[in-house]
């Protein structure tokens, strides 16, 4: 027979870590916006707005569960921010109209 805890284990995603929710997070933002904001190499200012928003978003989350931002996870972060912006520069570069 399976155990109770089983079933019980990933209710509401508690077990999700939040650094990768937030790592999630960021890519959909930022991919989505661009995708919506962005024409033929040009950046539409409300584009800035949202990466803003992301910014400060950013910013609490980090600050709210600083415990579970552990050395790994900060390097881990900071590679998933350099390429995001890698995939953004590489979304204005290749787009033409």
């Amino acid at each position: 027979m399976i155990p109770e805890e089983l079933y019980k284990r990933r209710r509401r995603h508690n077990n999700t870590p939040k650094s990768l929710m937030l790592i999630m997070t960021n890519y959909i933002v930022v991919l989505a916006c661009a995708s919506l904001f962005t024409a033929c190499g040009k950046v539409f200012t409300f584009f800035w707005i949202v990466m803003a928003g992301m910014a400060v978003y950013n910013f609490f989350t980090v600050r709210r569960f600083r415990d579970e931002f552990n050395k790994i996870t900060v390097i881990a972060y900071a590679a998933s921010m350099v390429i995001l912006i890698a995939v953004f520069v590489l979304f204005l570069v290749r787009e033409k109209c």
